[in-house]
């Protein structure tokens, strides 16, 4: 049964910069693209970015883009988000999610069957 564990989240001032990661528990991890979401209070959980199974496809919603870098390395079986220039609105809880989808990485949420416990990210000064 594949798990995932974020790590690297906490508080960072405006325009900073944090590092997701996001391992997997199975050396199959190179089986699943994995999907980055984000929830913030009192909102739906959100999708952020995701790469497909050999990272040749990236996917990232439009106020990440040029922000945010989705990454992979199967041989360590795990991902990777690194989040540059940070603003308020990107506070949330970050999940990592897995998905057997072998086309396009998915973007919404229920195309994603395995989930981590999720990371707070907080942007404040």
């Amino acid at each position: 049964q594949l798990q995932l564990v974020e790590s690297g989240g906490g508080l960072v001032q405006p325009g900073g910069s944090l590092g997701l990661s996001c391992a997997a528990s199975v050396r199959t991890f190179s089986s699943y693209a994995m999907g980055w979401f984000r929830q913030a209070p009192g909102k739906e959980r959100e999708f952020v970015a995701a790469i497909s199974r050999n990272g040749a496809r990236v996917a990232y919603t439009d106020s990440v883009k040029g922000r945010f870098t989705v990454a992979r390395d199967n041989a360590k079986n795990t991902g990777y988000l690194q989040m540059n220039s940070l603003n308020p609105e990107d506070t949330g809880v970050y999940y990592c999610a897995a998905s057997l989808s072998r086309l396009d990485p998915p973007q919404r949420w229920v195309d994603y069957p395995y989930w981590g416990q999720g990371t707070q990210v907080t942007v404040s000064s």
